[in-house]
Formats: C-alpha cells, sequence, structure tokens
C-alpha cells in the first residue's frame, strides 16, 4: 500500500493542539475551583469553631468574636461568589473541551473513511491485476494444449 496523505492532515494536528490546550484549561478552571472550595469549606469551620460567643468570657472578648464573626460572613459571601465563578469557568471549560473533541472526532473519521477507501481502491486494482494475470496463464495453457 502506497503512503497514504490526508488533505486535512495539517487541520487535524492544529485541532488535536487546541483540544490539548482546551484540556490544560479545563484542568486549571478545576484546579482553581478546588481551591476555592477548599478556602470557602475552612472559612465555614472556622465560623462554627467560633460561633458560640459565650465560649468568651468577657464582654470585649465576645465584641471582639462578634467583629471576627462579622467578618468572617462577608469573606464566606464572597467566596461564595468566587466559587459560582469558578464553576461557571470550568463549566465553558468543559463545553469547549467538548466542541474540540466532536471537531477532532470528525476528522479523525474523515480520515479513516479516506484511508479506508484508498485501501479498497488499491485492492481493487489488485485484484483487476491477478485476474489478469489468471487470464494470460490460462490462455498461454490453453494455446500450448492446441
Amino acid at each position: 500500500m502506497k503512503k497514504f496523505k490526508f488533505k486535512l492532515e495539517k487541520l487535524l494536528d492544529i485541532n488535536i493542539k487546541e483540544e490539548d490546550e482546551s484540556k490544560l484549561k479545563y484542568t486549571k478552571a478545576q484546579d482553581e475551583k478546588r481551591i476555592v472550595e477548599r478556602n470557602l469549606n475552612r472559612l465555614e469551620e472556622n465560623y462554627k469553631k467560633y460561633s458560640d460567643i459565650t465560649r468568651a468570657g468577657d464582654v470585649i472578648s465576645q465584641k471582639i468574636t462578634i467583629n471576627y464573626l462579622s467578618t468572617l460572613t462577608q469573606s464566606i459571601k464572597l467566596t461564595d461568589e468566587k466559587l459560582k465563578e469558578e464553576e461557571k469557568k470550568v463549566i465553558e471549560a468543559q463545553n469547549d473541551l467538548i466542541e474540540k473533541q466532536i471537531k477532532r472526532k470528525s476528522l479523525e473519521i474523515l480520515k479513516e473513511k479516506e484511508m479506508e477507501k484508498v485501501r479498497k481502491e488499491e485492492e481493487r486494482i489488485e485484484q483487476i491485476r491477478n485476474d489478469e494475470f489468471a487470464l494470460y496463464a490460462y490462455i498461454r495453457n490453453n494455446v500450448n494444449v492446441s
């Protein structure tokens, strides 16, 4: 079989490269989301830890605890908003990755079909040659018999 050359090979290579870049973006987005989730969990744990104001003995300690809880509440809200943004980024990156995978797969399927078409054509040509050789052998044998 002669060397098969796919006309859209460069485009396929570009799509593979874009898909790899998209995978990296998706992984990075997931990592950033996990970091924000861990931060949010840590803030919520701190809030639960200090939410019992009665543990603070004197009034000054209670005021400090109340201020700290207020700050934690604000931080939790901001971190929760950031988490939602990161989730959107993850979804966008995932959709982009899926789109790039579909493009790559489509080109690979085209390449496989074209390879199969070329292979079948070569098999057909080889079969025609074999038939000709068989015909020549038959004619040669029948001429010698006569």
